[in-house]
């Protein structure tokens, strides 16, 4: 008892509605489970005791095989609670969901109709937090704030490798990928300071990856975004691919502007000048890919952001250009065209020529290269 005083049970006192009903929900699958695991333990010992060797007044009946009241209570109790299990997993699995939009503010109050929820889109680093506030256009490091009693809607992705994005008091654990969102609605009902961190292993400044969470009135969250904007400094994309470099326990920082158009392209990848982004290149691949003319769709990398991994040897490391909107490319040179190679008639190579091609010349070519203008 001593050594669990210095435990933090917050999982089991949450302040958030989501983190509630969640703490419920291990709470009665825990007391559903238990019905069964507490009568066996307590036979198991009566058992032992009732008939030891040295108990002559037990009955003794080394014939018996069979119970048929006894065969009813060992099945037909497990299988009422896996069904009760069952059920409530159902209910919460959907109840629940990370995606489902909040219908209730607190444990009998309904989300009201007209309440707009706090947008926050969260991007975990090499190894910090950056939180961007798109309505109010500010961002923080390692610091996040929301007012009680309204819902907040996550927008989650990473820059590099997987982490997980949790808040115990809040809401339960989300992961956070590069090139992907996820993400999670949730809310806060009490004001206070509660602890965020990465839930997953991220690399050597794992530990570092925590951030106070504050739960805020409506006036403390206002004057926290006014102090946010005076305190100056914009978070724009180079501001942020130096942002981006690993670095371990960063201290809360906040930025007066943001780059409205940031996120996206940190979720698809696109950040650095010149470098098409996931969106792009999905949708060209959708349409055919650009065939011979891709492979010269490359640059260099302007920085590493995941710091070769210890490779050492090797080609130097590109990415493919944008090659959709010229405005976004800036001042990247253009790359050099090669122009296809002939390719040489394609023969069986002893193999018998198809019926319907016999009494045709052999030279016949499967690929037929265009002329160049300098063959002409």
């Amino acid at each position: 008892m001593a050594l669990l005083g210095g435990c933090n049970f917050v999982v089991l006192h949450p302040a958030g509605d989501i983190a509630l009903q969640q703490r419920d929900l291990v709470v009665i699958s825990t007391v559903l489970m238990l019905l069964i695991i507490i009568p066996v333990m307590i036979l198991t010992v009566l058992f032992a005791w009732r008939y030891r060797e040295s108990n002559e007044s037990a009955s003794y009946d080394p014939d018996w095989d069979h119970s048929t009241h006894l065969e009813l209570v060992i099945w037909a109790a497990p299988l009422l609670i896996i069904i009760c299990l069952g059920a409530l997993t159902w209910m919460g699995t959907h109840l629940l969901d990370p995606y489902r939009p909040l219908d209730r503010i607190a444990v009998d109050t309904v989300a009201p109709a007209d309440t707009k929820p706090l947008e926050v889109d969260v991007v975990a680093l090499d190894w910090k937090w950056l939180f961007i506030y798109p309505e109010q256009g500010i961002a923080t490091v390692n610091e996040l704030a929301a007012p009680v009693d309204r819902p907040i809607n996550f927008r989650i992705t990473s820059s590099s490798v997987m982490n997980s994005f949790y808040i115990p008091a809040l809401a339960g654990q989300i992961y956070a990928m590069a090139g992907m969102e996820t993400k999670l609605h949730a809310v806060i009902n009490e004001p206070g300071s509660y602890q965020g961190f990465s839930a997953n292993y991220s690399g050597a400044g794992f530990s570092g990856m925590r951030f106070p969470f504050y739960g805020m009135t409506a006036r403390d969250f206002e004057a926290f975004v006014a102090n946010a904007k005076a305190e100056g400094g914009e978070l724009s994309s180079p501001v942020y691919l130096e942002l981006e470099r690993p670095s371990e326990n960063e201290p809360a920082r906040r930025f007066a502007a943001v780059d409205p158009n940031l996120f996206k392209a940190i979720l698809n990848l696109c950040v650095e000048p010149g470098k098409m982004c996931m969106s792009e290149m999905t949708a060209i691949d959708a349409k055919g890919g650009l065939g011979m003319a891709g492979i010269n769709a490359t640059l260099p990398l302007t920085y590493d952001k995941y710091a070769r991994r210890g490779a050492v040897f090797g080609p130097k490391p590109t990415y493919v250009a944008g090659i959709c909107s010229i405005d976004e490319l800036g001042d990247t040179p253009p790359q050099p065209f090669a122009p296809p190679r002939r390719a040489a008639p394609l023969r069986g190579a002893g193999l018998p020529r198809p019926a319907a091609t016999r009494g045709r010349p052999s030279t016949t070519s499967l690929f037929v290269a265009p002329r160049l203008p300098s063959e002409s």
